[in-house]
C-alpha cells in the first residue's frame, strides 16, 4: 500500500523547538531566540504574581526554591536569577521562564523579590 502523505508533508506538520547548533528557537519565525526576527520581547504570561515554591520532584530528593511569574524578558531574567542564586549563596538556572536555586530559600528569595521590585510576591505550596 502506498501512503497518501510524502515524507515532506509530514516534515512541515512538526515544528522546531531545540536545535544542538543554535539553542531555543522561535516558533515564529524559527530562528535562534537571539536572531529572532519577529521583533517582539517575549514576556512569560500569568497574572502580574510572582509565585515562589519548593519542589522535589524529580531530583532526587534535593529541594530547589523555583521562582515563576516574574514579568521579565529573558536577559532580565538571567540576570534576576543569578543575583538570587549570589544571595542566597548557592546555584541554580532558568529554564523556560522559571528561576531554580538549589536548596529551601523561599524566605529569602521572597525577602529580595520584595525588595528588588513593584511586583506581588506570593509563597506557593506549603
Amino acid at each position: 500500500m502506498k501512503s497518501s502523505k510524502s515524507v515532506s508533508g509530514l516534515a512541515s506538520l512538526s515544528s522546531l523547538v531545540y536545535s544542538t547548533e543554535v539553542g531555543r528557537t522561535c516558533p515564529t519565525c524559527r530562528q535562534a531566540k537571539a536572531d529572532c526576527r519577529c521583533g517582539r520581547p517575549v514576556l512569560p504570561k500569568g497574572d502580574g504574581i510572582v509565585r515562589v515554591s519548593r519542589e522535589t520532584k524529580g531530583r532526587a530528593g534535593k529541594g530547589v526554591t523555583l521562582v515563576k511569574g516574574v514579568p521579565l524578558d529573558e536577559p532580565a531574567l538571567i540576570a534576576l536569577g543569578k543575583e538570587l542564586k549570589a544571595a542566597c549563596g548557592s546555584g541554580g538556572t532558568v529554564k523556560d521562564g522559571v528561576i531554580e536555586v538549589q536548596g529551601d530559600h523561599r524566605e529569602r528569595v521572597i525577602e529580595l523579590l520584595k525588595k528588588k521590585g513593584s511586583w506581588t510576591v506570593k509563597q506557593a505550596g506549603g
